[in-house]
Parts: structure tokens; sequence; C-alpha cells
């Protein structure tokens, strides 16, 4: 096998398909998502991965045996990762603490270097991620740091390939595309290339709300950054590379109507995106329905919904980021993460194995479970301790039933209890019980607790 050969799966970046929304309302107007999603990497990063270190290689700033050096929300380091540990390179990437799992396990599959730093800081500041990319790039001998925000090979990639594939699927007959703002290289590149063969093209900014680029893009003003859930898109600056001035429209769409977008595209038109996917669908919508003549318009499956299956499609994150409405109470049962009345318990029968237990542990992320007679009677809580009690002695300890080993004198709280009668039994070291005479309703951890004021201060 020659090791000189192009690697064959850059061969298979771009071309990606486009599809027609059907199954929503687009009002007047047609629209249709180019999967980007279907990439080797999974995203519309891997065109700028390939085009600035094939750029790199050619001027000199990449050499045989040397490093690849950035800072990325994930799908920007998995297209550097793709092409660079391809073409058989170090790759040492540092990525925000609010990153998926599954891009952080991806990355690492990949033979990249991960380095994680604070989401909650902004540019300046010693923890911010591009900052800490940097000063590791000046550390290392031969490396190249890719700066996708200031690399003009970025933009490039967009305008010279996306853009006419954009232009040749449609026919040459476009009205709109719906584009996000991360480092701009997409917005800047398209509009390279529609100002010259379409220049009444209008171009739509969808930003996060807390981003500032929705409000510079209306008024030219730089406000204040806040927060937001969504990967990828939004930013608390303005990238030198962005080229706004052919937004014609710019919608700030908050987090949970983007995470809700995204999961609604998945059971409407079986396509798994991820959250920036679903800024860029509800920005979308709202613009094709606004419009009083027909349009054809243009968006983006930025990246695919398989990386965000820990968070967009995890119905426990979401509602642990309030992002997914439920039922309310006012009481403690707001507080349980699973809650009986939902179907959602995670338990164990009395019967069950204390190999059954640990197992339904590790698959939940919980450190006890409550014990339950019939599926329905609470009987007992079993927790860790309960497990590894004799387990060093004697691992046959597994096969013993959860009855076995299980606590049934219970400390249970009415849902009508306070937040210290609540902070008073988890300082005991206990999980709470709620419950009342209408029966069990779930466990309250610290963990819990805390998701509960953290919510509050939002």
């Amino acid at each position: 096998m020659s090791h000189n050969a192009r690697p064959a799966v850059l061969e298979l970046i771009g071309n990606t398909p486009m599809v027609r929304v059907s199954r929503f309302d687009t009002g007047l107007c047609t629209l249709f998502l180019k999967l980007e999603s279907q990439n080797p990497g999974g995203s519309i990063k891997d065109r700028i991965g390939l085009a600035m270190i094939d750029a790199a290689e050619r001027d000199g700033r990449l050499v045989p045996g040397g490093t690849i050096v950035e800072a990325t929300a994930g799908n920007t380091g998995l297209g550097l990762a793709l092409v660079g540990r391809a073409k058989g390179y170090r790759v040492v990437l540092v990525v925000p603490d609010k990153m998926s799992t599954e891009k952080v396990l991806h990355l690492k599959a990949m033979g990249a270097e991960v380095h994680i730093t604070r989401s909650d800081v902004g540019k300046g500041h010693p923890e911010y991620y591009q900052d800490v990319a940097a000063r590791l790039a000046a550390g290392i001998p031969d490396a190249f740091f890719a700066d996708q925000f200031n690399n003009p090979a970025n933009p490039l990639a967009h305008e010279c390939s996306t853009a006419p594939e954009i232009w040749a699927q449609t026919q040459h007959d476009l009205d709109a595309i719906v584009v996000g703002v991360g480092s701009a290289g997409t917005l800047t590149g398209l509009t390279r290339f529609f100002k010259r063969v379409q220049p009444d093209l209008e171009m739509v900014l969808a930003d996060p709300v807390g981003s500032v680029m929705a409000e510079y893009s209306r008024s030219g003003l730089i406000g204040q950054a806040g927060s937001w859930a969504v990967e990828g898109i939004g930013e608390d600056f303005i990238p030198s590379i962005a080229d706004l001035s052919s937004v014609r429209h710019a919608y700030s769409i908050s987090d949970e109507e983007s995470f809700d977008h995204a999961r609604q595209l998945l059971r409407a038109e079986g396509i798994p995106g991820g959250s920036s996917t679903g800024t860029l669908l509800a920005a979308a919508l709202r613009y094709c329905r606004e419009q009083t003549v027909p349009k054809r318009v243009v968006s983006f499956v930025c990246d695919t919904g398989t990386r965000y299956l820990s968070k967009v499609y995890n119905d426990q994150w979401m509602k642990d980021q309030g992002l997914l409405q439920y039922k309310h109470y006012d009481d403690l049962r707001d507080l349980i993460a699973r809650r009986f009345e939902d179907g959602r318990v995670i338990s164990v029968g009395p019967d069950d194995t204390l190999l059954t237990a640990f197992q339904r542990m590790r698959l939940a992320d919980v450190s006890q479970l409550p014990v339950l007679e019939d599926g329905k009677r609470l009987i007992g809580v079993i927790d860790e301790s309960d497990i590894l009690l004799g387990m060093q002695e004697d691992p046959s300890h597994f096969s013993s039933t959860v009855a076995s080993a299980m606590s049934r004198t219970l400390q249970t709280l009415p849902p009508s209890a306070s937040l210290a009668q609540l902070q008073a039994e988890l300082d005991r070291g206990l999980v709470a019980i709620i419950a009342d005479a209408s029966g069990f309703h779930g466990l309250i951890t610290r963990v819990d607790l805390l998701n509960h004021l953290r919510r509050s201060l939002v």
C-alpha cells in the first residue's frame, strides 16, 4: 500500500445531496435542505478542513511530520482530524466544555489530542478556547494553527465548492439562502459567489439568542453577548472574515426553538440534524412563511444528529436544561429527574440480581435505584454501597438478589416539603424519596437539586 497516495476518503468530501422539505408549512416558498451531514466526517466543516490543510501544505506552513492545532466547536476539529490524520499529521484540538460527548469521543477515536476548556468565558480571557489554541500552537515545533476565524481558505472552500453545488442543484433558480455564522466562512464564501452569478439573492441569517451576530447585521452595533446551548453557530465577536453585505433578514432563534426544530425535522422528514440545523430550520420557516410571493430557498443540515444523541435527542438532558416542556406541580415533584408517573423511573425488582442493578445504574448513570414490587409499589432502595458490600471478598455476590442487599427502612418526603427539608435529607448523605398517600413519585439527588437551582438563575 502506498502512503504517498491521496487518501480516498478525501474524494468523498462535497457534492452532498439536496432534498426538498415536504412536511413543514413553508408558505408560498419552496424550501430545500443541503445535506452536509453526508460528508464523510458528518458535517459541512469537512470542506474547510480539507481546504485549510491543502492550502497550508502548498505554501509551506504545514510540513511533513507537522502538527495541526485548532480551536473548534467540534465539527471543524472533526474535519481537520479526518483530513489531517488521513495524511499522517498530529492533530491537537481545543474545544469548549459545552460540546457533546459524541463529538469529543469521535475526535479521540480518530487519534486527535483534545484539550477541553471553559465555554463561559469570552475572547481575551486566558481560558478562552481560541486563546488556548494559539498558545499551544506557539509552543509546538512545526505547528500549523489552522485559525478558521481568520484563515482565507475557509470562505474560499465554500466559494469554490458549496456555492457552485447549490447553484447547479437549484438549476440556477434561487432567491435566498438561510445560513448561520460560526467562523463566518460559509456566509462569506456563499456571498462572494452569488454576488457574481445572482446579485439579487438574499442571505438570511439564523442566529442563536445570546449571539451578537443578528443585531450587528441589523444595526451595525455589537450588543452584549449572552449564552446559548446551540453548538457551532453564534458568536460573541464579529469574525474578521465575515461578509454580511448580502444579509437582508436576520432572525434570533431561542435554544428551545432550535432544539425543538431539530427534533421535528427527524420526526417529520426522517433527517437527523444537530442543534444548529434546528436554528437554521426555524429561521428558514419563519422567512418562508413571511413571504408574499413564491421564492426558492436553500438552507443546510449542517451536521449529523447522531453526534447529539446525548443532548438534542436525550429527553433527560433536555429536561435538565429546561429545554423540554413537562407538567409542573410547583412542589418537589418538579425536581425529580425521572418521575414515576411519566414512566421514566429506572428501577429494579426484589428478585433481580445485584448484577442487574449494577448494570442499570451504569446505563442510566445513577448511583441508586428504587426497588419496586410488581413495578409499582416502593419496597426499598439500593445504591452502589449496598452492591459493593462484600464484593471484594466474593464477586459471586453479584448473583445475589436485590432483596438481600437493599435498604428497607425508608425515610420519605411528601411533595409539599420545603427545599430546606429536602436539603436536610440530602445533607444526611441520602437520596430523597418523594412519596405520599398517592404513592411513590421518584427520587431526588444532589445533582437534581443543583439542576433546579441552576435553572432558577436563568
